[in-house]
């Protein structure tokens, strides 16, 4: 399956958030050693599931992604693996007739709010205009992918954060 996705560095929480559907999400990548790993086992409320997620063509808005659920006790026995851990609130937030995944980060990633859209085709991808509760679109940034960002503290991608001028979000 092709997803089309474009992501965006959040502004501040759009108005009503709280009172929006979310699930607590807890990510660990594989194999630990990479430094973008493609292999993700995530849990997300009572769904568990594997995912192998890659850029088509070196482009990270377009992403090659096979997904198979697995039980809890599936999912409990592999998050025992030593992979790079992430933990969030992913909040469904209705937007102009879409939903903005609203990510909210916890632990040592506290303070990063990323918003992503998903599209069925490139033109809709491409003609979508940004939400004013997002600063920037960082959809090709590297250091903001989610195998890339488990794992870290809010000060290790701070530099990178720091050029969009992106402030904390409490």
């Amino acid at each position: 399956m092709i997803e089309l996705e474009r992501t965006f560095l959040a502004k501040h929480l759009p108005v009503g958030l709280e009172k929006c559907k979310y699930t607590e999400m807890i990510d660990i990548y594989i194999p630990k050693e990479h430094e973008h790993p493609t292999l993700r086992i995530r849990k997300n409320g009572e769904k568990c599931e594997i995912t192998k997620k890659e850029p088509i063509a070196d482009d990270a808005s377009e992403q090659n992604e096979h997904t198979i659920p697995l039980r809890e006790d599936e999912f409990n026995s592999l998050s025992q693996i030593d992979g790079k851990k992430v933990h969030k609130f992913r909040y469904i937030y209705p937007y102009k007739g879409r939903t903005a995944e609203i990510d909210v980060f916890q632990g040592a990633l506290k303070g990063l709010v990323v918003v992503d859209f998903e599209f069925e085709t490139r033109e809709d991808k491409a003609q979508f205009q940004m939400p004013d509760f997002c600063l920037v679109d960082v959809t090709k940034e590297k250091f903001i992918a989610g195998g890339m960002v488990c794992g870290k503290s809010y000060q290790d991608i701070e530099k990178d954060l720091d050029k969009f001028k992106y402030a904390k979000i409490h």
